[in-house]
């Protein structure tokens, strides 16, 4: 009997974990988490926040035993620690050692801290975890003075979550825009201008370069203890701070956000002999370079059909299509990942943008623009031959899906690419014309039922 090891239980440890019992009812599965939580998911966490589901709601499933009766064994509050792959054995965080038939590497990201002084004190947390959830909605109180770092893909959705608990907000992004790594200068200034119309202080060009607690922004002596000892994720009550910025503006906070970025959790694959670059590199069918070993998820790096290159892609949609695949080869059906490409999809404030694939251009490529600032609506294309390889866009919701069926599709456009040069509004049309008569369909068809 095969024993499938799947370490993390977040969207894509689940998935894999139920899509193998549905094709090898006999199998024997192990499912482990580092939380000491039922499998829950981060997406669901600003909504948690916001008050709009209550903790159950970021359960992954609601059902009571619905692992026990898949007989999946769920482990909880325990990691990897070192993974052998000749022994196929992987011992974990609470000194058990476990044998493996196959492997998936699920095992997520993590918040990426920045060595930035004070940031390890009380009254600064990551918004990644429940855990760290629970210690947000106790401090993010209406009225609270609040300091968010990143102004990134996830740093704007916990802005949201955050402006709806009536805080006043502060958010302060290194880039030279919001959203850098998904959108270009226009788009990026013009979410900016909206959200600073919506009352939130943005500094762009800007880092925190020190976290004061004293005099000033005085903790108390238990604050003063805290910080001491290093117990940066305590619920321990704090004082306000002093957050001073590289522009030499100094904010005072009762609750300051770090949200600079995530990287994937692979420290425990040193030596293993399982290869990573960024992330855990996989092949088609989201194996490793040690067969019977593969990866999903925030943690693996897949090929990018658009860029041509592996990327590590950290969205749900392609976790599961990642973990599926895995799942499916894992007992011995072939299924290979058509490819992962850069989606984005982002809702800042009620202003949503869309960023996919090669948004910013390809040498010797072609680009239209066209922006409209009064109304906050920018589109940009990009073009590499007859092909759009990528795209950005902002208050512009009419043809979502057809910008990515159109990346993603690598649609050869034909005329209809001088015609998007001369008016980039055409993209319905241009998609209707040349995707249909190349037998491409996606989300498109979605925006033509809504048109």
């Amino acid at each position: 009997m095969t024993h499938h090891v799947i370490l993390g239980a977040g969207p894509a440890g689940v998935i894999a974990a139920e899509t193998i019992r549905k094709h090898a009812p006999r199998d024997t599965i192990t499912l482990i988490g580092d939380e000491n939580e039922a499998p829950y998911s981060r997406m669901a966490i600003p909504y948690l926040l916001i008050g709009k589901v209550g903790e159950e709601g970021t359960h992954l499933r609601h059902t009571p035993g619905h692992f026990e009766s898949l007989n999946i064994t769920v482990r909880r509050g325990v990691r990897a620690k070192v993974v052998d792959s000749a022994q196929r054995t992987i011992q974990l965080s609470d000194g058990n050692t476990i044998g493996f038939d196959t492997l998936l590497i699920a095992t997520g990201s993590s918040p990426a801290t920045p060595p930035i002084p004070g940031i390890n004190g009380p009254g600064v947390h990551s918004c990644w975890t429940l855990a760290d959830a629970r210690a947000i909605a106790n401090l993010a109180k209406p009225g609270a003075k609040v300091l968010q770092m990143g102004a990134g893909f996830i740093g704007c959705i916990i802005m949201e979550a955050l402006q709806q608990r009536g805080v006043e907000l502060s958010v302060v992004e290194m880039g030279d825009r919001m959203v850098p790594r998904m959108m270009g200068p226009a788009a990026g200034g013009m979410i900016k201008d909206w959200c600073v119309a919506k009352g939130v202080k943005v500094f762009t060009g800007a880092r925190v370069e020190a976290i004061e607690r004293g005099a000033s922004a005085d903790t108390g002596l238990a604050g003063k203890i805290a910080e001491v000892v290093g117990i940066g994720q305590s619920s321990m009550p704090t004082g306000r701070m002093t957050v001073r910025l590289s522009t030499g503006d100094s904010l005072e906070a009762d609750l300051v956000i770090s949200a600079t970025g995530v990287r994937p959790n692979i420290g425990f694959l040193e030596n293993s002999g399982v290869r990573c670059l960024v992330g855990v590199l996989t092949d088609a069918g989201m194996q490793t370079n040690v067969p019977g070993i593969y990866a999903a998820g925030d943690c693996a790096e897949a090929f990018d059909k658009v860029s041509g290159k592996t990327i590590v892609s950290a969205i749900q949609p392609n976790a599961a299509e990642q973990a599926r695949v895995a799942a499916l080869n894992m007992v011995g059906q072939k299924a290979e990942l058509k490819g992962v490409t850069q989606i984005n999809v982002l809702d800042t404030l009620g202003l949503i943008s869309s960023s996919f694939g090669n948004w910013e251009g390809l040498p010797g490529g072609e680009h239209v623009e066209l922006t409209d600032k009064a109304n906050h609506r920018h589109l940009s294309l990009q073009f590499h031959g007859d092909q759009m390889v990528g795209c950005n866009s902002v208050g512009w919701t009419e043809h979502v899906g057809v910008m990515r069926g159109l990346v993603e599709g690598q649609v050869h456009l034909g005329e209809w690419k001088d015609k998007l040069l001369a008016d980039p509004t055409k993209l319905m049309d241009a998609y209707l014309s040349a995707a249909q008569g190349q037998g491409h369909w996606s989300g498109a068809a979605d925006d033509r039922r809504r048109g």
